[in-house]
C-alpha cells in the first residue's frame, strides 16, 4: 500500500464547539448569520432621537450596521461612565468584530516611527498626531493622511498579536472591547468615518489572527492564497461592503461546517477551523455615544482628554502599560489640561506643541527664541514648564498624576518622557534603552522646582560660556537661575551621549572608593555645588554638541582622558559629586585594605563635615530668629539617608560598649 493510499487517522480530540452567543430567544438551534439591513432600521431611529446620544448619523448606522443582533438596539439602556472632566456616555452591545477597527496609534512602536520634536525624523516615520475633539459630537477627529494612519494601525496590530496573544476560537471573546467614533479629515478615497477601539486591541488582534480569507474577497486578484485580513483591508471598504464581507465570511465558515460530515482528521480539523472563526466573529463592545464636560461651556473640547484618560485607567491588569508609556500619556494628560485651562503663558499654542512634540516644531521654538535644531534645548524647556511654580499648574499637575501633594520627584517621568521625544529617532534602540533607564530614576532636583529660571536660547560655545560666567559670578537669583539651566543642560547632554546613565555595578572597582549612585538629576546637582563642577559641565555642553568626548578636571585644569569611554567619565562625575574633584580622594594601584581604610576616613571626614554644616544651619536660624519647623518635603532625602548611614553603618561595626 502506497503513503497516499493509507486513510486519515480518527482524532480523539473534542470537537469545537459553536458557541450561542445570542441573548434573546434560544429556543430554536443557534446559526451564526448576518441579520438583513431592514433589521436595523428602528435601532437607527431610536439612537438618532436618544438625547444623550452625540455622534453622527453615519456613526450611528455603523453601530446598527455592526450589531450582532440589532433587534436589541432598540430601547437600549444607555449607561454613565465617570471620568476626571466629566461623564461618557456608553452603549453596551455585541458587535462583528470586522465592523470595528484598532486603535489609531503608534506611540509604543518608537523603534518604528519617532516624534516630530527630533529634527532627524522624516515624514514617512512621524508619530501620528493627537487626535482633536469635534465641534459638537462625541466623535475624535484625525488630521493625518489616511495612508499613514492605515500603515500605523498595521502594524500596531501585528505587534499587539505577537506581543499579547489571547485565546480565542474555542472560546468567544467575554470582556468587552471599548470603542468610540471616529472621523479622518484627510481620507482621499477611503470612508472618513470609522469606530475606533481604545481598549482591547489585544482581544480584536487575537480574534482576526485566525481569519484568512480568499483573495477574491478583498479585491480583483490572481492569487489563489489565503490572504490574512489586516485592518487596512477593513477600513478601505465602505460600510456597506465591510458588511458584505463579514457576511460572505460567515457564510463560507457555514458551507465548510456543513459541507463534510465525515470524521476523518482533515475533515475535523477544517469543521474546527470554521467554528473558530465564527466564534472569533464576535465581540462584546462599549461604543462611547456622547460626553458631558463637567464645565458646560467646554462643549467637546476635552472629550479627547477624557478618552485618553479613560484608556490609561483600563490598562492597570496583566498587559498594563509600561511605566514610560503611562508616564508619555499622563504627560500628554498634563499639558492638554494646561492649555485648556490658559496656564501656558501667552504663547499658549506654540509651548503645547513644543512640549507634545507630535508636530513640527521648528516655527513655535523659533517663536519661543529658541533653535530647533538644538534637541537639549527643547528638552531643557520642557523641565522648565514642568517644574514652574504657579499654584494652579501644580494642582492640575497634582490631579493628572493622581497625588495629594505634588513633589519633584513626581514631575520626573513626565518631564523624561515628553524630553526625549527630541531623541527618538537620533538615539538607537539599544542607547535609547539605556538612557531611559537612566532618566526613570529622576532627572529633576529640587531647585528646579523652587526657584525660577528660565531657557535661554543658548545655541553656540560663545552662549556657553556667557551661561557659565554669570553662573560662576553672581550669587543671587540671577546666577541661580544661570547655574540651573547650565545644570539641565549639561545633564541632557551626557545623559543623551553616555556619559551620565545608571551606575555600573563595578563602578567602584575603578576609582576605589564609594560614589554616588542617585539619580542623573541628584549627580547634576551635587556637581553644581562643587567649585570646578560649572565650568566641567559647561565644557561637556560644548564638546558634546560637537561630537567630541568631554573633558575631565586634572591638575587645575581640563584635560582629555585618553581611552575614556562614557562609563568612565560616568563614575568619575559620580565620584566627584560625593567627594569633589580634588584626586587626593581617590587612587588607584591601592590594596584592598588600604582602600578600605581611605574610604573609611572619607565617609569619617563627610560626616564631620555635615555636623559642622548641621551646627552652622541651627546657629543661622538663632541669629534670624526663626522658629517655624522645616517642611517635610524639603528634609525628607536628608533623614533618609541618616537612617541608611546608622542602618549600613552598624551592619558592619562592633556593637557601642555599655
Amino acid at each position: 500500500m502506497s503513503a497516499t493510499d493509507i486513510p486519515d487517522q480518527l482524532d480523539d480530540i473534542d470537537s469545537v464547539e459553536l458557541i450561542d452567543i445570542r441573548t434573546s430567544d434560544r429556543s430554536t438551534p443557534f446559526e451564526h448569520r448576518v441579520e438583513p439591513v431592514s433589521k436595523t432600521t428602528k435601532a437607527i431611529k431610536f439612537l438618532d432621537d436618544h438625547p444623550d446620544v452625540q455622534i453622527s448619523p453615519a456613526a450611528i448606522r455603523r453601530i446598527a450596521y455592526g450589531a450582532v443582533e440589532p433587534g436589541l438596539l432598540d430601547g437600549a439602556r444607555l449607561d454613565r461612565h465617570r471620568v476626571e472632566t466629566g461623564w461618557l456616555i456608553v452603549l453596551t452591545y455585541r458587535a462583528y468584530t470586522l465592523m470595528l477597527s484598532p486603535a489609531i496609534e503608534n506611540d509604543r512602536l518608537l523603534d518604528e516611527a519617532h516624534y516630530a520634536a527630533d529634527p532627524g525624523t522624516g515624514d514617512n516615520q512621524r508619530v501620528l498626531s493627537m487626535p482633536t475633539a469635534h465641534a459638537t459630537d462625541a466623535t475624535l477627529v484625525y488630521a493625518d493622511p489616511i495612508d499613514d494612519l492605515l500603515t500605523a494601525i498595521d502594524r500596531a496590530s501585528k505587534r499587539v498579536r505577537e506581543s499579547n496573544p489571547q485565546e480565542v476560537g474555542r472560546r468567544i471573546i467575554e470582556r468587552h472591547l471599548t470603542a468610540v467614533p471616529a472621523s479622518f479629515l484627510d481620507a482621499g478615497p477611503h470612508p472618513d468615518d470609522d469606530l475606533s477601539i481604545v481598549d482591547g486591541n489585544s482581544r480584536w488582534a487575537s480574534c482576526t489572527a485566525n481569519i484568512k480569507v480568499p483573495a477574491t474577497l478583498l479585491g480583483p486578484t490572481t492569487s489563489k492564497d489565503p490572504v490574512q485580513l489586516l485592518p487596512s483591508h477593513l477600513m478601505r471598504r465602505s460600510l456597506t461592503d465591510r458588511r458584505d464581507l463579514v457576511r460572505k465570511i460567515v457564510k463560507s465558515a457555514h458551507d465548510d461546517i456543513s459541507a463534510d460530515d465525515g470524521r476523518s482528521k482533515a475533515a475535523r480539523n477544517k469543521r474546527d477551523s470554521a467554528v473558530e472563526i465564527l466564534n472569533a466573529m464576535t465581540v462584546p463592545v462599549q461604543v462611547i455615544v456622547g460626553y458631558t464636560d463637567d464645565k458646560p461651556g467646554m462643549g467637546m473640547r476635552r472629550f479627547p482628554v477624557a478618552v485618553r484618560s479613560l484608556l490609561m485607567r483600563m490598562n492597570v491588569g496583566g498587559k498594563a502599560f509600561d511605566p514610560s508609556t503611562k508616564n508619555g500619556v499622563t504627560a500628554e494628560e498634563i499639558v492638554t489640561a494646561l492649555f485648556d485651562a490658559g496656564e501656558l503663558g501667552d504663547n499658549a499654542p506654540a509651548v503645547k506643541d513644543v512640549l507634545l512634540g507630535r508636530a513640527d516644531v521648528t516655527d513655535p521654538m523659533k517663536s519661543l527664541g529658541l533653535n530647533p535644531a538644538f534637541r537639549d534645548l527643547r528638552f531643557a524647556f520642557v523641565v522648565q514648564q514642568l517644574t514652574r511654580k504657579e499654584r494652579r499648574l501644580n494642582a492640575i499637575m497634582a490631579a493628572k498624576l493622581d497625588k495629594k501633594k505634588l513633589q519633584v520627584s513626581h514631575r520626573s517621568g513626565p518631564a523624561a518622557e515628553l524630553g526625549l521625544r527630541s531623541y527618538s529617532s537620533h538615539l538607537s534602540k539599544e542607547t535609547m534603552a539605556s538612557v531611559r533607564t537612566a532618566v526613570e530614576t529622576g532627572v529633576l532636583w529640587q531647585d528646579l522646582a523652587d526657584h525660577e529660571w528660565m531657557v535661554e536660547n543658548v545655541d553656540s560655545d560663545e552662549a556657553v560660556d556667557d551661561l557659565l560666567a554669570r553662573a560662576k559670578e553672581d550669587d543671587g537669583t540671577a546666577g541661580t537661575a544661570a547655574r540651573l539651566l547650565l545644570g539641565v543642560l549639561a545633564m541632557v547632554t551626557l545623559v543623551t551621549s553616555g556619559n551620565l546613565l545608571a551606575a555600573a555595578g563595578s563602578a567602584e572597582q575603578l576609582v576605589g572608593v564609594k560614589i554616588m549612585r542617585t539619580s542623573v538629576g541628584s549627580v547634576i546637582k551635587a556637581v553644581l555645588d562643587k567649585r570646578e563642577g560649572p565650568q566641567v559641565l559647561a565644557d561637556a555642553i560644548k564638546r558634546i554638541r560637537a561630537g567630541l568626548r568631554p573633558r575631565w578636571w586634572s591638575g587645575g585644569q581640563l584635560v582629555e582622558r585618553e581611552g575614556w569611554k562614557g562609563s568612565d567619565f560616568n563614575t568619575h562625575l559620580r565620584l566627584a559629586a560625593s567627594h569633589g574633584f580634588d584626586p587626593e580622594h581617590y587612587q588607584n594601584g591601592l590594596t584592598d585594605t588600604e582602600i578600605e581604610d581611605k574610604a573609611l576616613t572619607v565617609l569619617q571626614a563627610s560626616l564631620n563635615t555635615a555636623v559642622a554644616n548641621l551646627d552652622h544651619l541651627v546657629d543661622l536660624r538663632k541669629k534670624n530668629g526663626t522658629t517655624a519647623d522645616l517642611p517635610w518635603t524639603v528634609v525628607e532625602s536628608s533623614f533618609k539617608n541618616i537612617n541608611i548611614l546608622r542602618t549600613d553603618l552598624g551592619k558592619i561595626s562592633e556593637s557601642e560598649p555599655r
